[in-house]
C-alpha cells in the first residue's frame, strides 16, 4: 500500500488487474504545500502537456494512469524539485492532494513507470508532435531560430564518455552535447542529443536543417522563391562555431538565410561609417545601436552582408548575414539577442535541473559511428605541445640583443647563448616535423568498431532523458506564458519569474463542489500587496479559460484567500 495510502478498494482492484487507472477524486483540504502550482495547469494544458500523449504512450493496468504521471512530473519541474530522488523527502500524501489521489507513487514505482514509457521508444515522436504544434500556433516564431550546443557534463562512472570543452568551467570534461533549437525569445522547440559530437556544422547540415525544411510552417512556395531571388525560407542564427564560407554558400543555395559572427574580421572600419539606429528587441524594448554595413565576398565562396556594431569602448563586433531582404535593424536585433538562448540554458540548469541524470542506464553506440582516433588525439596533443615550445623559443631568439657598451666578453657570451638557443630551435623543429609526419599517417577518425577495447565507451540513456526534457520544455513554456500575463501588472518585468516561483511554492486550499462542478484553488497571500494584485489578475485571466481538471468534470476556479 505505501505510507499515506488510504484508497484501499482501488489499490486492491489495481493489484488484481481489475483497474485500468484510478481517477482523480478531490476532497476539501486546507494549506496544501505547493498548492499554487495548480495555477500553472491551464498553461500546461494549453502548451500541450497531454496533447496526443495517449497516442504515443500507454501504461499497463495499474493504480497510476498516464495523465497523473505526466501532471506530476510537470508539477515537480515547476516546484523546482531537481530530481526524482527528492520525492523521498517530501510528503507523498500532500502531493497526492494536488492530483486528486491519496498519494503520489514512490520513487521506485515512478522509475518503473518511466522505464515502461521509455521502452516504447516514442519520446522523440511525441516531442516532434509538440514542436509542430508550437510552430503551427505561432509561425512567426519559427521564421528566425537560434541553434547552439549545450554541453552536459557527466561525473558518473558507468562509462568513459569523450571529453568536451566546457566553456562555463573552462575545462575539458567528460560530457555529451545537446543541440537546441529555440525561438528568438528563448522558448525551446526541440533538441538533438549527440553522444559523439561531430560539431555544429555537421549537426546543422545533416539533422537540424532537413527537419526544419519539413516542419516549419508557411514557407515560401517554389514559385515564390523562383520569382524573388532574395527571398529566403527561414533564418538560422548561430555562433562562430558555425562559421564556414562553404557551409553558408550551401545553405544559401537551399534559400536558407544565416546569421553568425565573423570569425576573422579584418581591420576596424572608420567610425564615420557608423550611424545610430533604433533597434526593437524581441522583449519589446527599443535600444540605440551604432551600426554600419558593407558587402563582402567571403573566402571567394559567397557574397555576404557584413554588419558591424560599434560599442562605447570602440570595439567593433562583426556579423555576417545571407539575409538580403531584411533591413539593418532587424538583422542586428536577431544577432545580438542570441543571448536569450544562453540565458535559457542558464535558467534551465539552475531551476529545472537540465544537466541532472534521470537514470543510470547506458546504451550501446552503433558500430558505424565515427569518433576521433585516440592515437591521433595523443599525437595531436604532442604536436601542439612542441609547437608551443618552439614558438616561445623563436620569440626568445628574436628578442635577443646586445644592450649598452659592447665588450668582447659580452659578445662571446651572447654568441654562445644564441647558438645554444638556435640548436634547441633546430632540435624542436626536427621533432615537430617528425611528429607531424606520424600524425599524418594516422587516421583522424575511426568507427566505434575499430576502437581498441579499452578505449570503447557507451552512451547515456537517451529516451528517459528526452522524455523528461520534453516535459521540462512544456513547463518552461507554460511558465513563460504565465510570466507574460504577470508583466501586465508589474513595474519590473525581470521579477515575473521570481514571483511565479513564489506562487508555485505557496500553500493553497482545495475546495471541490460536485454540485456546481467546480474545484476552487484558493491560494494564500504573498509577502506584499503588489504580488497579491498580480495574483488577483491571474485569477481573472485563468478563470476565463474555464479549464477542466483532466480526468474529472470539475472546472477550476482560482481565488486569493480573503483577508
Amino acid at each position: 500500500m505505501g505510507m499515506g495510502a488510504s484508497n484501499v478498494l482501488d489499490r486492491v482492484a489495481a493489484s488484481m488487474g481489475d483497474l485500468i487507472a484510478v481517477g482523480p477524486v478531490f476532497q476539501a483540504v486546507s494549506d496544501v504545500p505547493n498548492g499554487g502550482v495548480l495555477f500553472a495547469l491551464p498553461a500546461l494544458l494549453a502548451v500541450g502537456l497531454l496533447h496526443q500523449a495517449h497516442r504515443y504512450f500507454q501504461l499497463p493496468k495499474g493504480y497510476y494512469g498516464l495523465e497523473s504521471v505526466f501532471l506530476m512530473l510537470a508539477f515537480l519541474a515547476l516546484a523546482r524539485l531537481p530530481s526524482l530522488e527528492q520525492l523521498r523527502y517530501r510528503a507523498p500524501g500532500e502531493w497526492g492532494k494536488l492530483l486528486g489521489l491519496d498519494r503520489i507513487p514512490e520513487v521506485r514505482t515512478l522509475r518503473k513507470k518511466l522505464a515502461l514509457l521509455c521502452d516504447q521508444q516514442q519520446a522523440n515522436a511525441w516531442s516532434a508532435e509538440l514542436c509542430a504544434q508550437w510552430m503551427g500556433e505561432d509561425p512567426d516564431q519559427a521564421t528566425v531560430l537560434y541553434v547552439d550546443g549545450h554541453v552536459r557534463v557527466y561525473h558518473g562512472h558507468q562509462t568513459e564518455l569523450p571529453r568536451h570543452y566546457v566553456a562555463r568551467q573552462k575545462l575539458c570534461l567528460r560530457a555529451t552535447t545537446d543541440y537546441w533549437v529555440n525561438a528568438m525569445d528563448g522558448q525551446p522547440f526541440f533538441l538533438i542529443n549527440q553522444a559523439v559530437d561531430p560539431g555544429l556544422l555537421q549537426v546543422l547540415e545533416h539533422e537540424i536543417v532537413p527537419r526544419l525544411e519539413k516542419e516549419i510552417p508557411n514557407q515560401p512556395t517554389p514559385e515564390q522563391l523562383e520569382a524573388d531571388g532574395k527571398l529566403h525560407r527561414f533564418t538560422l542564427v548561430f555562433d562562430r562555431e558555425g562559421y564556414s564560407p562553404v557551409f553558408l554558400r550551401r545553405l544559401k543555395e537551399k534559400r536558407i538565410a544565416c546569421l553568425t559572427y565573423h570569425k576573422y574580421p579584418r581591420e576596424d572600419w572608420p567610425q564615420e561609417e557608423f550611424f545610430p539606429c533604433q533597434v526593437n528587441l524581441v522583449s519589446g524594448a527599443c535600444v540605440e545601436m551604432r551600426l554600419a554595413e558593407r558587402g563582402t565576398f567571403l573566402g571567394g565562396k559567397v557574397w555576404l552582408r557584413e554588419i558591424r556594431k560599434l560599442t562605447n569602448s570602440g570595439h567593433q563586433t562583426a556579423v555576417l548575414s545571407t539575409d538580403y531582404r531584411s533591413k539593418l535593424e532587424p538583422v542586428a536585433a536577431a544577432m545580438f539577442a542570441r543571448w536569450s538562448q544562453e540565458n535559457f540554458f542558464r535558467y534551465m540548469r539552475e531551476h529545472y535541473g537540465l544537466d541532472r541524470l534521470v537514470d543510470y542506464a547506458t546504451e550501446e553506440i552503433p558500430d558505424t559511428t565515427k569518433v576521433v582516433n585516440p592515437a591521433y588525439r595523443r599525437l595531436d596533443g604532442q604536436v601542439r605541445s612542441l609547437r608551443g615550445q618552439l614558438t616561445r623559443k623563436l620569440a626568445a631568439f628574436s628578442a635577443m640583443g646586445l644592450n649598452g657598451e659592447i665588450e668582447p666578453k659580452k659578445v662571446a657570451a651572447f654568441e654562445q647563448k644564441k647558438a645554444e638557443l638556435k640548436e634547441q630551435i633546430d632540435d624542436l623543429t626536427k621533432a615537430l616535423d617528425a611528429l607531424k609526419a606520424q600524425r599524418k599517417a594516422v587516421e583522424h577518425h575511426i568507427t566505434i568498431a575499430e576502437l581498441p577495447e579499452q578505449e570503447r565507451f557507451k552512451q547515456l540513456s537517451t529516451q528517459s532523458k528526452h522524455l523528461i526534457d520534453t516535459i521540462k520544455m512544456v513547463a518552461y513554456r507554460a511558465e513563460t506564458a504565465m510570466a507574460q500575463i504577470a508583466r501586465e501588472k508589474m513595474h519590473r518585468d525581470d521579477d515575473a519569474r521570481s514571483l511565479l516561483r513564489a506562487i508555485y511554492s505557496t500553500e493553497a486550499d482545495l475546495l471541490p463542489d460536485e454540485n456546481a462542478g467546480t474545484l476552487t484553488v484558493r491560494v494564500h497571500h504573498q509577502a506584499n500587496r503588489c504580488s497579491d494584485e498580480v495574483i488577483r489578475h491571474f485569477c481573472t485571466e485563468l478563470n476565463q479559460t474555464e479549464t477542466i481538471f483532466p480526468g474529472t468534470n470539475l472546472r477550476l476556479v482560482y481565488e486569493l484567500v480573503s483577508d
